[in-house]
């Protein structure tokens, strides 16, 4: 596969900057960070949330555990993790479980953790388990326009 289309396109329509970063196969964001050689403080991971209203992403580092109790206190719903079939649908474009933490692109709204607001570069899945995107932190920062943004995980 290559980078998701959709996030292609997404990237392109915003000017971004940003890099390809290959790596082997994984299935997992703490195993693409041991496979490239990256923190898993800079690498963004994105859990899909949903109820009867709509989906959220929930943007943490990959080093982080999302707090769901407290995603939905502070947000005042009643979410849950989307299962693999429900995603793999609404990511047509990218293999299962390599979801781009751009929610825009796909229409959804998205909650970012404070932590990954400090770091001064960032990697992401592509739509691919064998590519990353780095970007610059503010350039990323910058793409995802005015997201949500709370303290929403806890360190690993």
């Amino acid at each position: 596969m290559a980078i998701a289309i959709t996030l292609k396109s997404f990237l392109e329509e915003h000017d971004a900057h940003y890099e390809v970063v290959a790596h082997p196969r994984t299935t997992s964001a703490l195993e693409t960070c041991e496979a490239a050689h990256i923190s898993g403080d800079q690498m963004v991971k994105s859990v899909l949330l949903g109820d009867d209203e709509s989906y959220v992403m929930a943007l943490l580092p990959a080093s982080h555990r999302l707090d769901l109790d407290r995603i939905n206190h502070l947000l005042g719903r009643e979410l849950y993790l989307i299962t693999e079939d429900e995603i793999t649908g609404t990511f047509a474009d990218c293999e299962t479980g390599s979801l781009p933490p751009i929610g825009d692109a796909y229409g959804i709204e998205t909650v970012l953790d404070l932590d990954l607001l400090k770091k001064q570069k960032i990697y992401f899945e592509s739509g691919d388990h064998g590519l990353l995107i780095e970007m610059a932190g503010d350039e990323f920062k910058e793409i995802l326009g005015d997201p949500t943004q709370y303290r929403i995980s806890h360190h690993l």
